[in-house]
This record gives structure tokens, C-alpha cells and sequence, in this order.
């Protein structure tokens, strides 16, 4: 499993990367693996605040329909359109063009709560044993 050392991880599977105050998510490799071939992606509205948690978005694959949560709190700054006409970015790029929103962070210390990749890995194995 490839999981990008420069991002922080959610239990939830979602990633965040940070610049400059403003948070790109999007869904691991082990998530879009899990869902196959997702065929359509609900964003958010441009604007909407979000708590940490909190579902933000909804991606449907063949296999079944799943929230997309919010790794941090803030307000949705912009939406990933190109979803809208190719939802399988999530499956072909989900560390790259199948970011799904970004946000304005609202707490930063909200940060610290999440997974480094190494933790994210050994929490995706601990799930698949359970």
C-alpha cells in the first residue's frame, strides 16, 4: 500500500493536505479500493462549514453509497468539478486529480489529532484482520 508520507490520514479513510491554511481532501487508496468503481461523486456546496467528522460529501460505486467526512473542521472553499464528469479519478489518481474538496482549516490543532501514513497503515491492517 502506497500511502504518501506528506499527508496526515483520517480513521475514516479520508487524507488531508496542508498548504498555507487551506486543506485538500480526498479519499486513501485503501477506500477506493474498497468502494471499486465509483460512478458518482455528491460534492459539497462552495461555502458550507463543516465540523471535524462531519459527513461532506457522498461517493457512490457500483458496489455501494459512502460518506466522505470532514478530517478537520472549516469552510469549503472549492469543489474538484471535474468529479462531476470522471468520479473514476477517485479510483485512478486518489493521492492526485481525485482530490474531492478543499477547505479553509478553522483549527489547526485539529491537526494533531490525526493519523501520520505509518499510523494510517497500521490501522488499514488492523482492520482487515478484524
Amino acid at each position: 500500500m502506497v500511502t504518501p508520507k506528506e499527508l496526515k490520514y483520517a480513521k475514516t479513510h479520508e487524507w488531508i493536505k496542508v498548504e498555507g491554511g487551506i486543506g485538500t481532501v480526498g479519499i486513501t487508496d485503501y477506500a477506493q479500493e474498497q468502494l471499486t468503481d465509483v460512478v458518482f461523486v455528491e460534492l459539497p456546496q462552495i461555502g458550507k462549514v463543516v465540523s471535524k467528522g462531519e459527513a461532506v460529501a457522498v461517493l457512490e460505486s457500483v458496489k455501494s453509497v459512502s460518506d466522505i467526512y470532514a478530517p478537520v473542521s472549516g469552510e469549503v472553499t472549492e469543489v474538484n468539478k471535474e468529479l462531476e464528469n470522471k468520479p473514476g479519478l477517485i479510483n485512478k489518481e486518489p493521492y492526485g486529480k481525485g482530490w474531492i474538496f478543499k477547505l479553509r482549516i478553522k483549527d489547526s490543532k485539529e491537526l494533531v489529532s490525526l493519523l501520520s501514513a505509518e499510523e494510517y497503515e497500521k490501522s488499514v491492517k488492523e482492520e482487515k484482520i478484524e
